[in-house]
């Protein structure tokens, strides 16, 4: 089987599928890897040394002409991209990479309709098994490292205590919305640059781990009980919940330097829980970076990659924090679509066993139709009564 790397032709996008380290593995696994000519220079890998590590370059079209095409972005998540890539596609090919497809089924149906095999890196299960395949949590670990970053560039005033000669500084206050693997490690950051560093979540399992983090854990007297889903993701709560939750929240959000914002429902609109009158409530020169801007946003009046002033406060909204540092996030995917190839190859690709969790999981089109349950009805599709693969 050809395997062959994409380049990636988002705006913005500087990230690679596989990094030169991870070709030596495939080729182990009996694989021929051939990578686009380019793929990797945003992200600071040469064709050389694609070369070195035993990979193929070659042209898109040669790319595109493989059995298997391995991208970051693919379908809906490739944006108008995907219009020139879908006319490549081909009856039997295979295509994995993060397609957004609970949001994206037309692009699903596209891929369908051509007789291609996708597979959806968002969907990959949270299990055991699967941890070195999850790309949401790679990529948000080191998208919430970003975020502290980029609110602390555009704060002005420095974050940790200082006590100097010329007197004491005090440290800034960090909130952090969401404490899942973005939020902790926003927590994290803000907490080894010295912040003061509270957190909120709707799911009080949670507070264990952000007090493990040295942070300050929020309690709100909200009934959560029903607010974590499977998987571990936060739930959709009621608009009388979240109505109640703005408003206790309010105060806290007030006396915070920095919001970081990072709460996401899989496949849905993102919740509101920042209001523009909060904002109005907070010390000018404060700052907000909303990492759900490109779902609606956690907090009113964000926009996607761009820059908004309320009241004196900077309301950010970076929709691809994982693209500021593709060298080290590149890594971290590749490892995971590596690992994840692997296993689709353990499991007899280019036959699918959906007998296999991960490889049921994850399959959004095969056959000629969509096939992913979920994907299905977000198309308007009626449920199969057997899978076809």
């Amino acid at each position: 089987m050809k395997v062959a790397v994409a380049k990636e032709t988002f705006p913005g996008e500087r990230r690679v599928a596989l990094v030169p380290a991870a070709v030596a593995p495939l080729k182990k696994a009996g694989l021929d890897v051939a990578v686009e000519s380019g793929a990797g220079a945003a992200a600071g890998f040469s064709d050389d040394d694609y070369r070195s590590a035993g990979a193929q370059i070659v042209s898109r079209d040669e790319a595109f002409a493989a059995d298997c095409l391995l991208t970051v972005r693919t379908g809906g998540a490739a944006g108008d991209a995907w219009q020139a890539d879908r006319d490549r596609l081909r009856q039997g090919q295979i295509v994995i990479g993060m397609c957004d497809p609970l949001s994206s089924a037309a692009a699903c149906r596209e891929v369908a309709e051509r007789g291609a095999t996708l597979f959806s890196l968002e969907l990959v299960p949270r299990i055991t098994r699967a941890q070195s395949m999850d790309v949401l949590s790679s990529q948000a670990n080191i998208a919430g490292y970003r975020a502290v970053l980029v609110a602390a560039g555009a704060l002005p005033r420095i974050l940790p205590m200082m006590t100097t000669a010329a007197g004491t500084v005090t440290p800034a206050k960090a909130l952090i919305l969401g404490a899942g693997v973005a939020g902790l490690q926003a927590i994290a950051t803000a907490k080894r640059l010295g912040a003061q560093v509270s957190a909120y979540d709707v799911r009080p399992a949670v507070k264990e781990q952000v007090q493990s983090l040295g942070a300050k854990f929020v309690e709100l007297p909200l009934e959560t009980g029903s607010s974590e889903a499977a998987g571990g993701y936060a739930k959709a709560m009621g608009e009388e919940f979240y109505v109640k939750q703005r408003e206790l929240l309010g105060k806290v959000v007030a006396e915070s330097d920095i919001v970081i914002c990072t709460a996401l429902i899989p496949g849905q609109k993102a919740p509101v829980l920042v209001t523009r009158e909060m904002v109005a409530k907070m010390r000018p020169g404060s700052v907000i970076v909303d990492m759900a801007a490109e779902r609606g946003g956690n907090c009113e009046g964000s926009a996607p990659d761009d820059a908004v002033v309320l009241n004196g406060v900077t309301i950010l909204g970076p929709t691809n924090l994982p693209a500021d540092v593709p060298y080290h996030t590149s890594q971290l995917y590749a490892k995971n679509i590596a690992t994840f190839l692997a296993h689709l190859v353990k499991c007899g690709l280019p036959n699918v066993s959906l007998a296999d969790e991960i490889c049921r999981d994850t399959l959004v089109t095969s056959g000629g139709q969509i096939v992913h349950p979920k994907v299905r009805e977000r198309a308007g599709l009626p449920p199969l009564e057997t899978a076809t693969v």
